[in-house]
C-alpha cells in the first residue's frame, strides 16, 4: 500500500526502505554511509530513527530533531559531489515504494533542494 499523505508511519517506512538500499549499495555511497553510520543493525536503527525525526521536523512542522547535518556532512572525508546524485536516485525509487504521486513528488523537491544547498556548502564555501 501506498500513502497519500505524509505522516510519522509512511516516514519511518521510507527510512526503512531508503537505508536498507543504502546499507546494500556497491557504490561508494554505501560505503560512506557504513563507515560513517557502522555495520551493525543497532546502530542503524538509531540511525534510521534521528533521520526520520529529521524528515518529520521538515515535511510535519515537528520540533523533533536538534541535530546539525550540515555540519555532518562538511565533517565527512572528501567524496565526489556527484554521490548526491546517487543519492537522490535511491532517495526517489524509495519514495516511488512508499507514496503516491503528490506527496513522492513534494518529498523529491525537498530532497533535491536539501542537496542542493549541501553540495553548494561543501563544494563552493571555504571551510
Amino acid at each position: 500500500m501506498k500513502y497519500d499523505e505524509i505522516n510519522s508511519q509512511s516516514i519511518d517506512k521510507l527510512m526503512d526502505i531508503f537505508y536498507n538500499k543504502i546499507r546494500a549499495d556497491k557504490s561508494e555511497l554505501g560505503e560512506i554511509f557504513n563507515n560513517k553510520v557502522g555495520r551493525s543493525d543497532d546502530a542503524w536503527v538509531v540511525h534510521k530513527a534521528k533521520i526520520a525525526r529529521f524528515w518529520r521536523s521538515m515535511l510535519l512542522g515537528e520540533p523533533c530533531y536538534d541535530g546539525q547535518p550540515m555540519k555532518a556532512h562538511i565533517d565527512l572525508p572528501p567524496f565526489p559531489k556527484e554521490l548526491f546524485n546517487t543519492w537522490l536516485e535511491i532517495f526517489y525509487e524509495s519514495l516511488d515504494l512508499v507514496f503516491n504521486e503528490k506527496p513522492r513528488n513534494f518529498i523529491f523537491q525537498r530532497a533535491e533542494g536539501i542537496a542542493k544547498r549541501f553540495k553548494y556548502m561543501i563544494y563552493e564555501v571555504k571551510h
